[in-house]
Parts: C-alpha cells; sequence; structure tokens
C-alpha cells in the first residue's frame, strides 16, 4: 500500500504511524524489532545527513532489506529535505514519500517550492510532506513562536496537493528544557478544514497524554528521532564505561535493546490512543 494511502485510512480510523529516523544496522534493527513485536506499521526516515553518513545506496538497501527480514508494514521516507534536488534525488532512488522543508521562506515561497516537488512525486505516485510554521530545529530558539494558523494550511494543502502537513503547535526538535504544552484547540481548527495527514515533528520528550490527545485531535504521523540517538548512545556510553569488551557484536545488541523497549513504548502509546475529548 501506498503511504499516502495508508495516511487516507489512519486519518479516518483517528489513529497515528510512528515515523523513527535511523542511523546504522543497529537503530534500524531496533525500530523494526519494535514494529515487529507489536504488529505495528512503521515509517523509517533518513534526513541528508543520514544518507550523507551511510550514502543513499547502503542506506536504501539495507532498509529495504530489514522491511522484508522483519517482514513488517513500513516506507521509507526523507526527513527535512532542505532542497528540491535532494527530494528529487531521493524519489529517483526509491523513496516512498519525501518531505520538503521550506518552512523558513515566506508562505508563498515555500507553496512555489512545495509545489514542484509534488509535481515531481507525480510520476512516482510517491507521498510529498511539507511544513508550515515555526518548529524549532536543533540549535534554534524554542521560546520563538510561529503556530501554524489554520486559514494558511488550507490555503497551503489546496495549493500544493500535499499528502502530509507537519504543523506548529508548540512542538521543536531535540531535548526540551521544559515540559511542551500543545495546543489542541489549534490542531482541532487545523484538522476541520483541511484533508491530508497531520504532522506532529519533535515528539521526544512530549508526555504521553499529550501524544494521546493530539492522535485523537487529528494528528496522523508522530516523529521520533532525538530519543533514539540519545537512548543508543547513552546506553553505549554506559556499557563501555567499565568494560574492557571490544567485541562490537557483544556490545551494541545491549544498545539496540534499549532502542527495542523505547520504540516499542512509544507504539503502545500511539496504538492505544484512546483520550476522550
Amino acid at each position: 500500500m501506498k503511504l499516502q494511502d495508508k495516511f487516507k485510512k489512519v486519518r479516518e480510523a483517528k489513529s497515528a504511524i510512528l515515523a523513527t529516523n535511523f542511523y546504522n544496522y543497529e537503530t534500524l534493527k531496533g525500530v523494526l524489532t519494535a514494529a515487529k513485536i507489536t504488529g505495528s506499521p512503521i515509517i523509517l526516515q533518513l534526513t541528508q545527513s543520514s544518507i550523507d553518513y551511510m550514502t543513499m545506496p547502503v542506506a536504501l538497501s539495507m532498509a529495504r532489506a530489514a522491511i522484508k527480514e522483519y517482514n513488517v508494514e513500513a516506507w521509507i521516507h526523507l526527513d527535512h529535505g532542505g532542497s528540491i534536488d535532494l527530494a528529487k534525488s531521493c524519489l529517483d532512488a526509491g523513496f516512498d514519500s519525501v518531505m520538503i522543508d521550506a518552512s523558513e521562506e515566506p508562505i508563498g515561497k515555500n507553496i512555489e517550492i512545495t509545489k514542484q516537488v509534488v509535481k515531481y512525486a507525480q510520476s512516482y505516485n510517491a507521498s510529498v510532506e511539507a511544513e508550515l510554521g515555526y518548529i524549532a530545529k536543533l540549535g534554534q530558539d524554542k521560546a520563538k513562536l510561529g503556530f501554524t494558523e489554520p486559514a494558511d494550511a488550507k490555503r497551503f494543502v489546496d495549493e500544493t496537493g500535499v499528502n502530509a502537513l507537519a504543523i506548529s503547535i508548540g512542538s521543536a526538535h531535540g531535548f526540551y528544557t521544559r515540559e511542551p504544552k500543545l495546543d489542541m484547540e489549534r490542531l482541532s481548527a487545523i484538522r476541520e478544514i483541511t484533508d491530508v495527514a497531520l504532522v506532529l515533528h519533535g515528539s521526544s520528550g512530549i508526555p504521553h497524554d499529550q501524544l494521546q490527545e493530539a492522535v485523537n485531535r487529528g494528528i496522523a504521523k508522530i516523529n521520533l528521532a532525538t530519543e533514539i540517538k540519545n537512548m543508543f548512545m547513552m546506553s553505549l556510553k554506559e556499557i563501555l564505561s567499565n568494560n574492557d569488551e571490544i567485541d562490537l557484536r557483544k556490545v551494541f545488541p545491549k544498545a539496540t535493546d534499549r532502542v527495542i523497549a523505547l520504540v516499542k513504548e512509544k507504539l503502545e502509546v500511539v496504538k492505544n490512543s484512546t483520550v476522550a475529548i
């Protein structure tokens, strides 16, 4: 099933798909193992940095082979594509979905750029995600506000034809210095006047009850990245702090097990989104 078709089913069911970034074989294995255990669909995300690190052919081939090996329903997605050329190269390579992120441009320019990617993706029948509003990236000011306006979201969706839209309702990328509070009323308003999959970026650190309510109110895709990196690296540091083991085949699996536990927990939260509204 194409991702955009899955989004339609998810949206109708008021459920969501977890989208997780992976950085190497170990984190890929952790994510897919959790998906298999819980029987959940999953979106595997790659950023420009991860593509540069692993190379496009290796990252894509590894993901495709792992999806087949673990026998899970999964899609490969470009996360935060910063240019039209990158989005096109990922589509040409065989990605199921791409994100074109022109959110820091004025809305008119954002629409213009996004439309070009949507048009190119049509020949592949691939899904396209865009972003509207200010969602602080790593190193950016998390106190700055730039929430997505419902009217702007409707205009953006109508003019671009995107399949998924990341909106700004109070989340941010990276770790939070204080507990975030999502603007649920704004989310409901956007959901009411748009017909695409709404995406929540920056879910790492958002309390489970807020994630569940966000799904109930219309979020169809939840991105998870920072916590995966942090869990893997902090686990390795702990494991190696008083350990002379040099066989990575004995060390890495222990860190992977903790990634499995983390992603499994997040998948259960998404699957059990039954908060009353």
